[in-house]
């Protein structure tokens, strides 16, 4: 059987050649739906397959875009791969799924598999504590948004979607020191060299100063449920006054409920209990967990129209520069009040 060309796509569909060449390539400009229908239900009957590598040649873009998430079992991740994708696919984009593992080796190895792939842009939530590593990324002039965490050194003109975790933490930090707790007992696990985590201990930090209460910093790190427990209970017994239990992430706090549970410790009359979270599975403990809500479907949508811009900063020749449309955006964490702190 002979192969199937653009032209008997055309003919069959009855447009143009140059028609069927934009629709394939993903410039659809002013094409209505109904063409755009047309030519696809041509294709798949016709089993038209274009070359790739071709298909690069001829508009010098791949209409791929590469993604790499810190730890793909984690909720928060997925969550944010899924806001990333409802954007980048009806814009016409392919997006490579890539797992670093909370490892900067195993992200450095991607990072060179993507850029040797030649994708249009790439989306990084990272592992690395410095920018050097994501210099490669720059060099090559390839769009960029770094999403959810920060290098410390990160260029201005480098874009980044974040939540607020600093200063939404600072004002939590205020409001449960205004509630009476002498004692904000902070929990985090961090599995990388950089985390979200490290900004929202800062504010608690500086609250706490503020205020005039302690804070006490723990890091669970990889240490097991007994740990955690014996953590927890020595911990409690060295305090006077009123605690507030913290966990800076949503999975951390399964484990923290279960430490309370074990050790008989009830929230809130023996402690009060907050936590970050992304979803909002913890309304149903009891009469609900008080929450500083971050939404990592958002995070990822901004950070996927974000790229789009630098790719179409960067033009379909790849010589204009895709980094004038970058931005650096803060979205904001919602407070979900609940009972699970008491007010003196």
């Amino acid at each position: 059987m002979a192969k199937v060309t653009i032209a008997d796509i055309a003919r069959e569909a009855q447009v143009s050649v140059t028609t069927v060449s934009r629709f394939i390539n993903g410039n659809y400009g002013k094409m209505s739906q109904a063409t755009r229908t047309r030519i696809q239900e041509t294709v798949d009957r016709l089993e038209y397959r274009p070359s790739a590598s071709a298909r690069r040649m001829r508009q010098q873009s791949t209409h791929v875009v590469g993604v790499i998430v810190a730890d793909i079992s984690n909720v928060f991740s997925s969550l944010l791969f899924s806001g990333i994708y409802a954007q980048l696919q009806p814009a016409g984009y392919d997006v490579m799924l890539m797992n670093a593992n909370n490892s900067t080796t195993q992200e450095h190895d991607e990072i060179n598999r993507l850029l040797s792939q030649e994708v249009d842009g790439l989306i990084i939530q990272p592992n690395a504590r410095e920018f050097a590593a994501y210099e490669p990324i720059v060099s090559s002039r390839t769009p960029l948004v770094m999403v959810d965490r920060e290098c410390a050194d990160q260029p201005d003109g480098v874009a980044k979607v974040v939540a607020d975790n600093e200063e939404s933490c600072h004002r939590m930090g205020l409001t449960l020191a205004d509630m009476g707790y002498d004692n904000i007992v902070v929990l985090s696990r961090t599995r990388s060299e950089i985390s979200a985590q490290a900004a929202r201990v800062a504010g608690f930090a500086s609250a706490a100063e503020e205020r005039h209460v302690l804070m006490v910093p723990v890091e669970a790190d990889s240490h097991d449920q007994d740990w955690l427990e014996r953590r927890i209970r020595t911990t409690l017994d060295h305090l006077s006054g009123r605690t507030v239990l913290v966990s800076l992430m949503g999975p951390l706090l399964f484990d923290i409920l279960a430490a309370l549970k074990t050790l008989g410790i009830r929230f809130p009359n023996d402690v009060g209990l907050v936590s970050f979270d992304d979803w909002r599975w913890s309304q149903y403990v009891q009469d609900g967990i008080y929450l500083l809500e971050q939404d990592p479907q958002a995070l990822g949508r901004e950070a996927a129209r974000n790229l789009l811009d630098q790719i179409g900063a960067r033009g379909e020749d790849r010589t204009g520069d895709p980094y004038a449309r970058s931005r650096q955006i803060t979205l904001p964490v919602t407070v979900v009040e609940a009972d699970s702190v008491l007010a003196r």
